[in-house]
């Protein structure tokens, strides 16, 4: 299944076959130790890949959330970063479908995508309130410069 080969005296490479279905992880950390380093490690458990997942995706969703209440708080008139992080609900729900669906359950995903739906709608709320405000400010100006 796997082969370690000696380059030379100091680095040693393993080598897999990737003939293995399962879900790919790179190591995040960058700690230098005397150990073999991992580039990529491949998660054949069914039940690990999926408490993996919903880890990561719990995460994520806490990082949306916390991310919305802190703007929706924020009085500021600048709908760019609501624009970004809806851009990136959507890029998150696509990798969602296409790359999880496989190891999560269907009723786990579509509970997810309601989640992401409240966030996504929470978010066109504050763009609408935002929106209507800059038009305000706009009538506002061009009857005073009117008159």
């Amino acid at each position: 299944m796997y082969c370690i080969e000696k380059e030379n005296s100091f680095n040693k490479t393993m080598l897999l076959n990737n003939s293995f279905e399962g879900l790919d992880i790179t190591p995040k950390n960058h700690i230098n130790y005397d150990g073999i380093v991992v580039s990529k490690l491949i998660v054949l458990d069914k039940n690990l890949i999926s408490c993996i997942l919903k880890k990561k995706i719990k995460r994520k969703l806490e990082l949306y959330l916390q991310f919305i209440i802190d703007y929706i708080d924020d009085d500021s008139d600048s709908g760019t970063g609501l624009r970004e992080i809806l851009n990136d609900i959507t890029r998150y729900r696509e990798i969602l479908n296409h790359r999880y669906q496989k190891y999560l359950g269907e009723k786990y995903i579509e509970t997810l995508q309601k989640k992401l739906d409240l966030l996504s709608n929470e978010l066109n709320v504050k763009l609408y309130i935002i929106n209507e405000k800059q038009i305000a400010k706009e009538d506002d100006y061009t009857s005073r410069k009117s008159r």
